[in-house]
C-alpha cells in the first residue's frame, strides 16, 4: 500500500510531460512534410504560423485547407 504513495507522483510526472508535448512542426523538414514554407519572423496573409522551424524562421500554412 505504502507503494501507491511513491507510484502515484511518478504517474503525474509522466501524465504532464504527455500533455505538454505538441504536434506543430518542429524544423524545416516537418513544415515542408506538413505543406507549409519557412517565413522570416512572419508570415503573410493568406498564411499562419503553425510552428517554429528554426530560431527565426516560422512555419507558415494556410488558413483554409
Amino acid at each position: 500500500m505504502r507503494i501507491l504513495y511513491l507510484l502515484f507522483p511518478f504517474i503525474l510526472l509522466l501524465v504532464q510531460g504527455a500533455a505538454g508535448s505538441s504536434l506543430a512542426p518542429r524544423n524545416k523538414e516537418q513544415c515542408h512534410r506538413e505543406k507549409g514554407f519557412c517565413g522570416f519572423l512572419k508570415c503573410s496573409f493568406p498564411f499562419i504560423i503553425s510552428g517554429k522551424c528554426s530560431r527565426f524562421f516560422f512555419c507558415c500554412k494556410k488558413i483554409f485547407g
